[in-house]
């Protein structure tokens, strides 16, 4: 039967008074009293087994590896949508469109980006991460033969929505395999290198398709079908099951050690995993098409009813639209104004200039992001009697928030003003750097705040943070057609920063008295959950 977290969770002011532990990570449901295993004398989340075959257990080589292909299907998630930015004016000619339809060609694989998760979620929760990744490689392996091979504006579309259908497990039910894999003290880190897979894609598709544009805007396609099948190749060979019995298994494999263990000795007390008669991860059928066996299963429907429940909890509702409708969804309308933006280059030279992006996005995840999320939340969890508080990681918000807005005022008024293009370069870094300090924010703050219901509020994140890409492409064009470049990303530079800001600091303010407030869900992810 499903147990909850304990839901008081009380104020959490910004002098972060002191709370209790329960309220941020809570016990997982079942576990017999015992051992806890900790990290600098704070108790760690999940706790970890006996078992080898339990993936928190594996060696770090397997658990990255792992993540490096987490990385690479979210890297796929955003290249497929933006790389074919750079051959516009070609696809404009061959499809006898508008350059306002032709932005659509990006609004589209993001719809199949937002739908997908409440798909999918369900069935990664039942089945396995392993058989969800295959299948959904698969499709978008097909979608993009289907894209390269078009020769009419609707056949073209549909491939383009079946391209992010496909690779759209990649959010929710990538974000579920790190949490499989990895501690909630390293879930900064690891959440903010998940994150720069996703902005890298995003960035880093027109620089590779300006490129490959000099073949054809078909074999744009013809590239990505190929970085599709090497995918679908690392995934059969190296990628096992994640999704693990955790709260059977605890009762039936706990660590046999003396309380407050640390977290780096454990791997002296691990057993024999032909103790409990379970087929788990690594042992599971090479294709498993069967439920994972030792906990309950959510319905197939499940992820859209959980969904529509989470409206209930304000502080992911809040922080996940201001995210989106405030701050992310400029990201598109800077990609898709670009070769309007730069007409005088060629789609090569266009592809260069997201080179500033890029650099800012890799630079923020290097110094500014994950690594620093964790060093922030452990210093202060230490001023507050070892507890960590979810409101830890809000702090990186508001200079977040700041350089983006900097970043975008910055380029509308260089592209008006025709300045040099460094400056639009110096404008691309401060905005991207920004972005991918958001993100990691967001992504770390809702899922601590809910950890055993981690793959819900991901797919609630997702679906909107794809629902802000899909519609941004729709109003820009007209939007600075009417208004110019100035004053276009001047008001987006506005809107971010005085409707971002106030909402997240609204949320470290009194975040924990809205979770007392809402109560705890009645779901929990089905590793927490057993029959």
């Amino acid at each position: 039967m499903a147990t909850t977290l304990d839901g008081k969770s009380g104020d959490a002011p910004l002098k972060f008074d002191r709370f209790d532990e329960k309220a941020f990570v809570g016990p997982e449901p079942g576990h017999v009293d015992g051992a806890t295993i900790s990290k600098d004398g704070m108790r760690v989340h999940p706790q970890p087994t006996a078992d080898p075959l339990d993936p928190l257990n594996w060696s770090s080589f397997k658990k990255h590896t792992i993540l490096a292909i987490v990385m690479y299907l979210y890297f796929m998630f955003t290249y497929i949508t933006t790389t074919t930015v750079p051959s516009f004016p070609e696809l404009q000619d061959s499809l006898g469109i508008s350059y306002s339809q032709v932005n659509w060609t990006v609004a589209i694989p993001a719809l199949g980006l937002a739908v997908g998760p409440l798909f999918w979620s369900s069935l990664a929760d039942i089945y396995g991460r392993r058989i969800i990744f295959l299948i959904g490689t698969l499709i978008a392996f097909a979608a993009t033969i289907g894209a390269a091979a078009s020769k009419d504006y609707g056949g073209y579309m549909a491939a383009r929505f079946f391209q992010g259908f496909g690779v759209s497990p990649a959010a929710t039910v990538g974000m579920a395999v790190v949490m499989d894999l990895f501690f909630e003290h390293e879930r900064g880190q690891k959440l903010g290198l998940w994150v720069l897979a996703i902005d890298t894609g995003l960035l880093a598709g027109p620089i590779i398709g300006g490129f490959i544009d000099l073949v054809s805007a078909e074999w744009i396609q013809w590239l990505t079908a190929i970085l599709f099948a090497v995918l679908l190749v690392l995934e059969f060979a190296f990628m096992p099951e994640t999704l693990y019995p955790r709260n059977f298994m605890l009762d039936r494999m706990p660590l046999e050690s003396r309380e407050g263990t640390d977290i780096e000795k454990i791997g002296q007390l691990k057993g024999d995993p032909a103790r409990v008669e379970l087929t788990r991860t690594s042992k599971l059928f090479f294709l498993n098409l069967r439920p994972v066996p030792g906990m309950r299963h959510p319905k197939p429907w499940d992820s859209v009813v959980r969904f529509i429940l989470t409206f209930k909890y304000p502080i992911v509702v809040a922080g996940v639209l201001a995210y989106c409708f405030t701050w992310y969804w400029w990201v598109l309308t800077i990609i898709t104004m670009i070769p309007a933006a730069y007409v005088q280059y060629s789609p090569q030279i266009q592809g260069l200039l997201f080179l500033g992006l890029l650099l800012g996005t890799v630079f923020s995840e290097m110094f500014m992001s994950g690594r620093l999320s964790d060093y922030i939340v452990a210093k202060l969890a230490k001023k507050n009697g070892g507890v960590r508080l979810p409101e830890m990681r809000l702090w990186l918000a508001y200079p977040a928030a700041t350089l983006s807005a900097i970043g975008l005022i910055i380029w509308g008024v260089s592209v008006d003003q025709g300045y040099h293009w460094i400056m639009g370069q110096i404008a691309f870094f401060l905005f991207a750097a920004g972005i991918q300090m958001g993100n990691t924010v967001i992504t770390s703050y809702i899922v601590d705040s809910y950890p055993l219901q981690s793959m819900s509020v991901i797919t609630f994140y997702s679906v909107f943070l794809n629902l802000s890409a899909f519609a941004s492409p729709f109003f820009i064009a007209p939007w600075q057609a009417s208004s110019g470049f100035t004053w276009t990303f001047a008001a987006q530079g506005i809107i971010t920063f005085f409707g971002a800001v106030p909402i997240f600091a609204a949320l470290h303010r009194w975040g924990g008295s809205l979770r007392a407030v809402a109560g705890q869900p009645s779901w929990v992810n089905p590793e927490y959950d057993t029959i």
